[in-house]
Order: structure tokens, then sequence, then C-alpha cells
């Protein structure tokens, strides 16, 4: 698969042949289970209320069991009262789910198949900041005709400059290629490749 390469300031300068994994066959259901597998993994699981026993108070009963006209109650801690515990209320656990580091690649390729099929693939022959200056990032995503939604910055390594300049730009996520992973591409409206970072997909 051939595509155009520009330059910073938005130019054709060439064209560059895509390595194979542009042309991965998609299997949605894969997709699926990865990407699933990698929000699950994001959780951090340690939501938790507190049951009947937990919470404080509630150890005299509130009235005598008959003669009162009201229901039989043996603690206002009862989930069934006002500031009592709660039934079947979540409680810390793992959703880390482990993913084979075979899925996780072909995911990685699949992703960026079906981005290069909605033409959601920007190649650029590079990505240097002389300054730390956000508005230096912003004014290259304009001249590439990128800006707004979310975008992936895909080089090979990043440096202090690059990080400081695009820490401050919404929707925008510096990431070296080696890294990228099938959420990060699905998640993205449009993928930004240096010419370096393609070659590290190869």
């Amino acid at each position: 698969m051939e595509t155009t390469v520009y330059n910073l300031q938005g130019q054709e300068t060439g064209k560059i042949n895509l390595p194979p994994v542009f042309e991965t066959k998609v299997s949605p259901a894969l997709l699926h289970e990865v990407i699933n597998g990698y929000l699950a993994n994001q959780r951090s699981g340690t939501h938790s209320v507190k049951t009947r026993a937990e919470v404080s108070g509630g150890g005299k009963k509130p009235w005598k069991e008959k003669g009162t006209g009201n229901a039989r109650a043996g603690s206002n801690r009862s989930p069934l009262w006002r500031k009592g515990g709660i039934i079947f209320g979540p409680k810390p656990r793992d959703y880390s789910q482990n993913i084979s580091q075979q899925k996780r690649r072909k995911s990685l390729e699949m992703a960026l198949a079906l981005k290069a099929k909605g033409n959601a693939v920007v190649v650029i022959d590079g990505m240097a900041v002389s300054e730390p200056k956000t508005k230096k990032i912003v004014e290259i995503l304009k001249n590439l005709k990128v800006s707004g939604g979310n975008i992936v910055l895909a080089v090979e390594k990043t440096d202090t400059n690059l990080k400081l300049a695009s820490r401050n730009v919404p929707g925008l996520i510096v990431i070296e290629a080696r890294s990228l992973n099938a959420y990060q591409v699905m998640w993205a409206k449009k993928i930004i490749f240096t010419q370096g970072a393609i070659g590290q997909l190869k």
C-alpha cells in the first residue's frame, strides 16, 4: 500500500510503501476481545462500600419486639434503613485479563489496517521541535490538516522538547511506535507516523 509523505509545512515530499501490517485481514471479534481486555487492565478495582457488618453503630435494638405497632427491627444499620449497610455492593477486586502477546500484536496490525483503509494514516518525513512551545505543535497539526479530534503522533523516539510542546494540546498523544497498542490506534481519529516510526513497524 502506497501513501504520500508530507513535511512539517504540509507539503508533499514523496511517496512511501507502507509495511504489510497495514493490509492485515481484520477479525472484529479478536479486536473487540483485546481492546476490552486493555480497558479492563486499566481499572484499579479499588471501589468499595460498607456492608451492615462494617457500618458503625447499630448495636442496640431500636425498639422492643412487640407492642409498639412498628415492624420488627434488630438494628438501625440494616440495609433497609437510611445510613444502613449496602447489599451486594462493590468490593475491591482484580479486573485484569491476560492477553497473549500474539493476540496483542495481531490486534495492533488489524487496527492499523482499519485506519489505513479509512485514510486516517498520515506519514511525515520527520518530527523536530526546536523549542518546547505548544504553538509549534498546533501549527504543524494545522499544516497537516489533522487538527481537531483525537490524534496519535507515533515517532521513532520522543525527546523532551516534543513531550513538553505536545502535552497541552487537547486530544493529542505522542508515543513511540514500538509502544503502540490497538486501543490507542482505534481511539484516534488520525494517526501521524514519522518515516522512522514506519520503519519500526516493519
